[in-house]
């Protein structure tokens, strides 16, 4: 489970915040969450402080290809002191991650930890082929994007997305993506059923974009006590038996359900 907290990058009053309020990596946007006008100054501001010790997991979206910014984003990534995680936005396939890569101009021989986001069509076509690139280590939906590109509105289309997601990263090895951002910041009801939800199409985690969302993001991924409960009972029922058992509720229960109650435990930590 990764629960991930988005900071404008040009707002580095807010960096000490967001590394204190718990979430495993805090995402430094130079993209979306930066105006035109102040993408220079974001910069400055992440590679300030990248330029020191990094106070917890970070992460940074550098404009994409395309942009007007993207070259002097990876650029600055390339020099920094601390090398943080990258998310490539609007990546449409393997050709893309050679190109960024090209560009960071690796030779401290230390990969990076890289997450392509899905954000068109294409992507989410190319999803396997980016998720099998040996230097990709995640990948996610771009959300926003999908909905203004394919003009889809209907949750069922969204889980076929957000399914499909999960099946490339399992496919190449790779952990389950996070679900992309709530964007609306009162609504925690509405945000931990989403999360609910996510979790239930095998998505694990979430990024946000308000702090207050964190503790609920994380809650809400969290297998109840119930779940937690009903995992033990089929791991134990399980251990040492040569096949499928019979629980005391009538459930049949085998192998492959053994995993996915260990899965719960993993999750509940």
């Amino acid at each position: 489970m990764l629960v991930a907290l988005y900071v404008p990058g040009d707002r580095p009053e807010r960096f000490a915040k967001a590394f204190a309020t718990g979430a495993d990596q805090v995402i430094l946007d130079l993209e979306d969450a930066v105006a035109p006008g102040h993408k220079e100054l974001g910069r400055h501001a992440v590679a300030e402080l990248l330029a020191g010790s990094v106070p917890g997991r970070v992460a940074v979206r550098p404009n994409g290809a395309g942009s007007p910014w993207h070259e002097a984003d990876l650029a600055m990534l390339a020099q920094a002191r601390s090398r943080p995680a990258l998310r490539l936005p609007k990546v449409e396939g393997p050709d893309d991650v050679d190109r960024v890569l090209e560009r960071l101009g690796d030779s401290s021989g230390e990969p990076w930890e890289l997450t392509c986001l899905l954000e068109s069509a294409l992507g989410v076509e190319r999803a396997y082929a980016v998720a099998s690139h040996p230097a990709v280590s995640g990948i996610a939906l771009g959300e926003a994007d999908l909905r203004a590109e394919l003009g889809v509105t209907a949750e069922v289309a969204l889980d076929w997305l957000r399914v499909r997601s999960v099946v490339a990263a399992r496919a190449a090895g790779l952990s389950a993506p996070a679900m992309a951002v709530h964007p609306h910041l009162d609504d925690d009801e509405g945000l931990r059923a989403s999360c609910r939800h996510g979790a239930a199409l095998g998505l694990r985690g979430r990024a946000a974009i308000h702090p207050r969302q964190v503790p609920v993001i994380r809650e809400a991924f969290t297998p109840t006590a119930e779940e937690v409960a009903d995992a033990r009972q089929v791991v134990q029922a399980l251990a040492g038996a040569a096949g499928a058992v019979r629980l005391p509720d009538g459930r049949m229960v085998d192998a492959a359900m053994g995993a996915e109650a260990r899965a719960v435990l993993a999750l509940a930590g």
